[in-house]
């Protein structure tokens, strides 16, 4: 009655990329696609509103994710776009930009860039990249550099 159903996420897994896999160049999937290796490259989803990538404790990505519903307990380097939802489990590490519609942080995630709110259709404008767009040039940036802190001051 009360329990955390993600209302149209998918919730089954249709492929797998596993522990030991280091996979190099894009991902293009509808459904449900669980990381648990290592990707190097873009991933986005196949005109699937309903497609879901999980990204486990031991998963990596670097490159942009654009997946209406995003859950992460592992480690992105690079944009993240969720015209749904985007979930942060407690050993979440994003480094750079979340741009979501709905948004669950636990405990212990961590975001190094910019938490930004947009609505389902600016966020689907910006990805496409039209010009008008308030996001288009944000979407084409490079993910937040941080630099480290001085505590000797």
């Amino acid at each position: 009655m009360f329990g955390s159903k993600k209302k149209g996420a998918s919730k089954k897994i249709d492929s797998l990329v596993g522990k030991e896999t280091n996979l190099s160049g894009d991902i293009d999937f509808s459904g449900g696609l669980l990381i648990d290796g290592k990707v190097t490259g873009n991933i986005a989803a196949n005109n699937d509103d309903h497609a879901t990538v999980t990204i486990s404790e031991n998963g990596c990505v670097t490159g942009e994710i654009q997946i209406p519903n995003i859950i992460i307990n592992g480690t992105v380097e690079g944009n993240v776009y969720a015209s749904n939802h985007v979930e942060l489990a407690k050993k979440a590490r994003v480094f750079g930009n979340v741009y979501y519609n709905l948004f669950e942080m636990a405990m212990g995630a961590e975001v190094n860039g910019n938490l930004v709110h947009v609505s389902e259709d600016e966020l689907t404008t910006a990805i496409e990249g039209k010009p008008g767009s308030r996001l288009a040039m944000e979407a084409k940036a490079e993910p937040a550099q941080l630099e480290e802190p001085d505590f000797k001051k």
